[in-house]
């Protein structure tokens, strides 16, 4: 995948833990930096990305804990051939940040996709994020599908 300069920030950047939190995420995603991203997570953390369930979670019930989000970066994160984040608002307080960000990728054999969505990162006292809840619509992302 590509380095941290596949995040494109837009949006308000005012220094607040959450807001960290999420850019190192969106970071190293698009370095493909598991280790650093699953870091990035409290140990009985919360990934639910879509919120509901969709195709990447049937029963609509997340990811829980380290084991679980590494499964699934596993399952959908590792397939990419790239992915770039264009943040255009970011709303952060207390201890969240919701980001309305639209993402570029590059599927595995070539073909790209966009999802356009809202992601809300919530953080511990150390920093550390105990949900990802990334709100989009599976069916406007397919719709975006466009193949080699």
């Amino acid at each position: 995948m590509s380095d941290s300069a596949a995040v494109v920030w837009e949006a308000p950047d005012g220094d607040h833990p959450a807001r960290r939190a999420a850019r190192a995420s969106m970071a190293a995603v698009t370095a493909g930096r598991r280790q650093d991203w699953l870091a990035l997570f409290a140990p009985d953390a919360l990934v639910e990305d879509p919120v509901g369930p969709s195709m990447l979670d049937p029963e609509g019930e997340g990811h829980s804990g380290r084991d679980g989000i590494a499964r699934f970066w596993d399952a959908n994160i590792a397939s990419l051939e790239g992915c770039r984040f264009r943040v255009t608002d970011s709303f952060a307080n207390g201890p969240c940040c919701a980001n309305v960000a639209s993402i570029a990728m590059t599927l595995a054999g070539g073909a790209t996709m966009t999802v356009d969505c809202v992601i809300v990162y919530t953080v511990d006292a150390t920093g550390a994020i105990t949900s990802l809840r990334a709100h989009w619509e599976p069916g406007r992302a397919l719709a975006t599908l466009a193949a080699p």
